[in-house]
């Protein structure tokens, strides 16, 4: 367990606080490429209130919402040709903060010289909009947007999830160093689901875990695993897949491959992204632009979805409440993963303060053309049965696209019949978490 004041060390992410200041040091999503255009559109990220824009001219702007004028929101402005107006006065800011214009001053007045809008990097990569909210001066400059593997790699269809999440991102981290609760959540919970909905269980996910562990290494943690009818010379162990400090957790198999990324609203809300590419081997027709889709939470009579992997890994996060309270919890060696998590969290967070840079700080250009990252190809033992469960039973089951992936990977996998939908349905609505 935690002291409560060890808790609020790793979950307040607003500004001064010690996590919020390691979490400023890093790019974080903000929108998907359909969010942004000539319209200004507002988001809230590490609890600061912004407006988020692209001029006439193309150039993306990210500015603290309220206007330095008389604080009206610049979500209520106009774009033009360069920058952003507010729509109260019509004060004109580029996306560099500065003011160009006042209209109601006088002609020769320096006035707007002196003026300026808290203004954050901005870059686009992947189909996302990336923000930077940490130190950006002569002294002490922004580091690079990662060019992590997925983003950027060639010969892949893509498509991107989101939901907005009511609990902080740290128990959403958590989760992502907790191998045993596969066998459980997915595996014993989600099998008893099916069962009552009258559905065989998911086999790759029933596996009992052997052997777990958890190693720090220039990416954050590489998690491996043996599980029962494996040894260590499986690629579950060997190899493993990595948990992406501080905020992204890699899996996939067979060509399929997810970024898990959670992205801190504030300290109670998680914008929870899921990036997913689909790469057969070798050239793929290109896709017109990236499909981005809204993950639902909730059936039509206000239940959880939980009748499916990520569902029930979204009840188990937000059912820890608003912020999961450590201190009445009890850890055990199931809990190792869990552990060392928090410790890298406290360990960055006393870099940061020491004026150290955090690990996964990217500066060298020749170094960011393109970060692989390591994962398992046989996951679980058997990488094709994982894709094809992974298709119909993760997020992508609302993929817009999840057809043209199946016939893409030669897959042919025709999801739960109505009827089955409709019993699993039925039977969660007689216990409904709250």
């Amino acid at each position: 367990m935690l002291s409560p004041e060890k808790n609020e060390r790793l979950t307040r992410v607003g500004p001064g606080t010690a996590m919020g200041e390691l979490l400023r040091r890093y790019w974080w999503p903000i929108a998907t490429h359909d969010m942004v255009g000539r319209m200004p559109v507002k988001r809230r990220l590490l609890g600061e209130d912004l407006v988020l824009f692209r001029d006439a001219g193309g150039q993306l702007g990210l500015l603290a919402e309220r206007c330095p004028h008389r604080r009206a929101s610049l979500a209520l402005g106009c774009t033009e040709q360069t920058g952003l107006r507010c729509g109260y006065h019509g004060w004109l800011f580029d996306a560099a903060g500065r003011c160009l214009e006042q209209p109601g001053e006088p002609a020769d007045s320096t006035f707007k010289d002196r003026i300026r809008a808290t203004a954050y990097r901005v870059q686009e990569l992947g189909g996302l909009v990336f923000a930077y909210l940490g130190p950006d001066t002569p002294q002490q400059p922004a580091p690079l947007l990662p060019r992590y593997d997925l983003f950027v790699m060639a010969d892949c269809w893509r498509d991107i999830a989101h939901a907005e999440l009511p609990c902080n991102f740290l128990q959403i981290m958590e989760n992502s160093v907790d191998p045993y609760h596969v066998e459980w959540l997915h595996g014993r919970y989600g099998s008893f689901l099916k069962e009552l909905a009258g559905e065989p269980p998911l086999p790759v996910v029933t596996k009992k875990h052997i052997k777990v562990a958890f190693e720090v290494f220039e990416h954050g943690i590489l998690k491996r695993r043996v599980l029962d009818g494996q040894t260590e010379d499986d690629e579950d162990w060997k190899t493993g897949h990595p948990l992406v400090f501080p905020h992204m957790l890699r899996v996939g198999a067979a060509g399929l491959a997810t970024f898990q990324i959670r992205v801190p609203i504030d300290d109670t809300h998680t914008w929870h992204v899921w990036y997913q590419t689909y790469a057969p081997g070798g050239p793929v027709p290109q896709q017109p632009e990236i499909p981005v889709y809204t993950v639902p939470l909730h059936d039509e009579h206000g239940s959880w979805l939980r009748d499916y992997v990520d569902g029930q890994d979204i009840v188990a996060w937000v059912t820890q409440g608003d912020i999961a309270d450590r201190s009445q919890e009890h850890l055990g060696r199931s809990d190792l993963g869990v552990i060392a998590l928090r410790r890298l969290f406290a360990e960055q967070m006393d870099r940061v303060a020491d004026g150290q840079d955090p690990i996964c700080t990217y500066r060298d250009p020749a170094a960011n053309v393109q970060i692989d990252l390591p994962m398992e190809k046989e996951k679980f033992g058997s990488a094709r049965e994982f894709r094809q469960i992974w298709l119909t039973e993760s997020s992508i089951r609302y993929s817009p696209i999840r057809d043209q992936v199946l016939e893409l990977f030669g897959d042919t996998l025709p999801g739960p019949t109505p009827a089955s939908r409709g019993a699993t349905a039925a039977l969660l609505r007689s216990s409904r978490p709250r």
